[in-house]
Order: structure tokens, then C-alpha cells, then sequence
């Protein structure tokens, strides 16, 4: 009986969370930029870039026909030591494209002297940046043409110090039908993420970003001192960052809720690199000094593991069947609670078709990728990071 009663205690607990998001969420105002709202705030957008030759141009194309005032932009690509053409790929476009730079990060540390590469590059370029206001994204994303303009505008008219912006997962290209559903599974657990992430912000009740959609000062990053105390840390470069903005000035921070300013990146081309990716962001979340992520952190990895249980004694013990079955049904309907608004805004309320079939697959990944997150190791851009954080 205990048993039982803890079950639907944790399952209604559960539910009370997704519904707390799900509510936050629908009262983030969307933000519709004006039709004249150029400004002339100096931006930098900062790109880290390793072994990104065929991605990067497609993402230096899109920075290339934004619509906000060339005099008033840059581009700064920071090769982090990539060990194949990016550097070259970058400099085919510097001839049509004047507000475009390339730093070279093994001119300024050497791969020894350093643990975390992409805060070091982050850093890099903006020392070398002349923006007021940064922006920083990855090689592999798209935008749309009012992008910069709208983060602009909407960094002015809150006078934000800190933006965290809409990233979507989109299919790859070249991808075969086959994969689909492993696509779809990618696409609907990121934008859950990003549901949570504009909740928990518009709420001020922890702090989350993605570095492919990420804006703050200049100014604010060094009152806060950038990635000081958290150098040693492989990955964070985002959440890192404004968990410490948070700590430090969370008045000045928000969500940037928007079609306007939704970044587009592909989904891991392979079942590897997606287990590695998630593993990367799970490893981070013991850095955490916030007690109400990791709370929250702590609640999603126990409900999951919880069902698994209940799932299995339920062989053995039959009457748990219809215990299993409730469960199961609390935690789709409180996740699609979340997840319908949030798809509305992304344009994905087509793939919800999937959300069912794919909740055996998204359990266990949660269980594995969060296990290995804290205990494993993981290879990314062609490095391991092993559980001291040591990148080779």
C-alpha cells in the first residue's frame, strides 16, 4: 500500500510540474517586432567552430542576408581547432561578406593549456568583438532574416541584459525515410525542452539557454566575470552562464518568444552522435548550483526510473497492471500539456501523432543518457571527455 501511495504521489507531483510550465509557457506575450525596428546597436555574433566545413556555409549564408543594418553587425567565427576546411570555408566568404571574421584560436592558447574549448573561443571572440550586444550560435544553424533585428529590438525595448532565444530541431536533408521516426523522437523531446526552458525563465524559477540562440551585453558578461570558476568544466558554455546571470542579476533576463528569432538546427544524423549529444548536456547538471533545476532535474530521472520499476514488478505482481496503466497516463497527459501549446508555436503539432509510440524509447533514454551523463564519458567534435572532464 505504501508503495502504491508513493507511486501516485510522485506521479500527481509530476503532473503539478508539466502543468505549472504548461500554464507559464501560454502567458510568455509573443513578441511581434515592428516593422521598422532597426536600431543601431553594434551586434557581434560569435561562432565556435570545429570541423564544421559542410555545415557552416549554409549557416554563414543566412547571417550574410539578415535583415538589420550591415554597418551594424558582425560576424566573428572562432576554428577551434578544426582538423579539416572550416578555416577555408569561412575565408571563400569574406570577399561578398566584409562584416565576417575569422579567429584562429590556436593563436591565442594553446589545445594543452585549456579544458573547455568552446567557453575559451566564446571568450576569444568577444575580446575581439566591437558589439554592444552579443549573440552567439552554432555552425550548424540557420536563421531566419529578421533575426538579429528582432533580438535587437527586443533587447532594447526590455533593456535585457541576458536573451535566451527559440532553437527547433528540423530534419536533416539528406536524411533516408527510414530514420523518420528517430527524427521525430529528436524533435519532440527538444522542443519540450524549449518549453521548459521559456517557462521556468518567464517564471524567474531556474535558468535555462541554448548556446545556438544565446544573447547577452557585453557589458554583463564581464560584471559577471564570463565563464570564471566554471573554465574547467568541458560543456555549460550556455546554462553555465546564465545560472550565474541569474544569480547575479535575474530582473534582466528573459525569453525572447518569437517566430521571428527561431533558429533552425539539424537532428544528430545518427543514433551515436545523439547518445553522446545528450550525454554531453546530462554531464553537466551536477555543476548546477541551483537547487530548483536539480530538483527538477531529479523529479523527471525518478518518475522514469519509477515507471520502469512499476513496469517490471508488475510481472510478478499482477495487481500493480492497472497502477502501471495509471501512471503511464498521467505522465503523457501532463507532458502533452506542456508540449501541445509549445509545438503550436514551433509549427510541429503534425509529429504529436508520434508522442505515444515514442514514450518506451524516451524513458530509456532518459534513464541511460542521464546514468552516463554522470558517470560515463562521451566523444564529441572528435574528442572524449572522461569523467574528470580531461579533453584530450
Amino acid at each position: 500500500m505504501f508503495f502504491i501511495s508513493l507511486t501516485i504521489l510522485l506521479f500527481l507531483l509530476y503532473a503539478l510540474l508539466f502543468l505549472y510550465y504548461s500554464n507559464a509557457w501560454k502567458k510568455i506575450p509573443e513578441y511581434y517586432p515592428s516593422a521598422n525596428m532597426h536600431s543601431q546597436t553594434m551586434v557581434s555574433v560569435i561562432i565556435s567552430a570545429r570541423n564544421e566545413e559542410e555545415r557552416i556555409g549554409k549557416c554563414l549564408e543566412s547571417l550574410a542576408l539578415q535583415n538589420y543594418p550591415p554597418e551594424y553587425f558582425e560576424v566573428i567565427v572562432i576554428n577551434d581547432f578544426s582538423e579539416d576546411n572550416t578555416s577555408q570555408v569561412v575565408r571563400s566568404f569574406s570577399a561578398g561578406f566584409p562584416q565576417l571574421k575569422l579567429i584562429e584560436l590556436s593563436d591565442f592558447v594553446r589545445k594543452e593549456d585549456i579544458w573547455s574549448y568552446k567557453k575559451k573561443a566564446i571568450e576569444t571572440g568577444i575580446s575581439q568583438a566591437k558589439g554592444t550586444l552579443i549573440i552567439t550560435t552554432d555552425a550548424d544553424c540557420v536563421m531566419p532574416r529578421n533575426w538579429i533585428s528582432t533580438i535587437a529590438a527586443f533587447r532594447n525595448s526590455k533593456e535585457a541584459g541576458m536573451i535566451a532565444a527559440p532553437v527547433s530541431l528540423i530534419i536533416p536533408s539528406d536524411s533516408k525515410s527510414s530514420k523518420l521516426p528517430f527524427f521525430i523522437f529528436q524533435i519532440i523531446d527538444f522542443m519540450t525542452m524549449q518549453g521548459i526552458t521559456g517557462a521556468a525563465l518567464y517564471k524567474r524559477f531556474h535558468y535555462m539557454a541554448n548556446g545556438a540562440n544565446f544573447a547577452y551585453t557585453k557589458q554583463l558578461f564581464h560584471d559577471i566575470e564570463g565563464y570564471k570558476e566554471a573554465d574547467d568544466i568541458p560543456s555549460g558554455d550556455d546554462m553555465m552562464l546564465i545560472e550565474k546571470a541569474g544569480r547575479a542579476n535575474q530582473d534582466k533576463i528573459y525569453f525572447l518568444k518569437s517566430t521571428e528569432a527561431i533558429v533552425c538546427t539539424p537532428a544528430e544524423a545518427t543514433l551515436k552522435s545523439f547518445f553522446h549529444q545528450r550525454v554531453r548536456w546530462a554531464s553537466k547538471s551536477s555543476k548546477y548550483q541551483d537547487y530548483k533545476i536539480k530538483t527538477v532535474l531529479a523529479m523527471v530521472y525518478l518518475a522514469n526510473a519509477w515507471l520502469v520499476i512499476v513496469a517490471l514488478s508488475a510481472f510478478v505482481v499482477p495487481g500493480l497492471t492497472l497502477l502501471l496503466l495509471s501512471i503511464f497516463v498521467i505522465k503523457i497527459i501532463a507532458e502533452l500539456l506542456l508540449i501541445i501549446p509549445v509545438s503550436r508555436f514551433f509549427n510541429h503539432t503534425k509529429l504529436l501523432w508520434w508522442f505515444v509510440p515514442l514514450q518506451p524509447f524516451h524513458i530509456l533514454y532518459i534513464l541511460f543518457a542521464g546514468w552516463f551523463g554522470a558517470f560515463g564519458s562521451y566523444r564529441w567534435k572528435g574528442r572524449i571527455v572522461t569523467k574528470s572532464g580531461r579533453m584530450p
